[in-house]
């Protein structure tokens, strides 16, 4: 048995068997600190994002968007290899490919009518694999099911971020990621 699979199949059994190890909270800080260059912490990890030098700034990372689209196409990786080894499907290799489409009037306020964020994604998952196309496609509807980030991006998602004032610019500190 892969690896993946025991991991797949143990987490399966205390799920069914423990709903206390149910809900899973994931959290992230950031805190802007120059121009339009951040710096995102989650767990034990620092992300810099940052806008490229035509919109001003230093261009020292992906723009949050970016980061967005490569959390799809690596959370789409991830639930591939698990899930291939879970259903005993054959995977050697799995590359993802993703693109977003945004409208640049929607995010600089030209036109109220148009979203600020992706119209549309696309991509391409490239395989490798001696599975029957059968199984592939199996494993394919059961990734687009249970991978997290696609989930996330196709349904409506509530969020909710409330906005509190400090006193100084001295109390910011307090938000830099440790």
């Amino acid at each position: 048995m892969s690896k993946f699979k025991e991991i797949f199949l143990h987490k399966q059994d205390l799920l069914r068997n423990r709903p206390d190890k149910c809900r899973v909270e994931t959290k992230a800080d950031s805190h802007l600190l120059e121009d339009f260059h951040s710096l995102a912490r989650t767990r034990d990890f620092d992300v810099v994002l940052d806008q490229p030098e035509n919109m001003g700034s230093s261009n020292l990372g992906p723009r949050p968007s970016e980061l967005l689209l490569a959390a799809l196409a690596a959370c789409h990786e991830v639930t591939y290899r698990l899930y291939a080894d879970a259903m005993d499907i054959d995977l050697q290799d799995i590359a993802v490919s993703v693109t977003g489409v945004s409208d640049a009037r929607g995010f600089f306020n030209v036109d109220d009518a148009i979203d600020a964020g992706f119209s549309e994604v696309f991509g391409e998952i490239n395989i490798v694999s001696n599975a029957s196309d059968e199984e592939i496609e199996r494993l394919r509807q059961a990734v687009n099911r249970h991978c997290p980030v696609l989930d996330d991006l196709r349904k409506p998602l509530k969020v909710e971020l409330d906005l509190k004032r400090r006193d100084s610019v001295s109390d910011s500190a307090s938000r830099v990621p440790d």
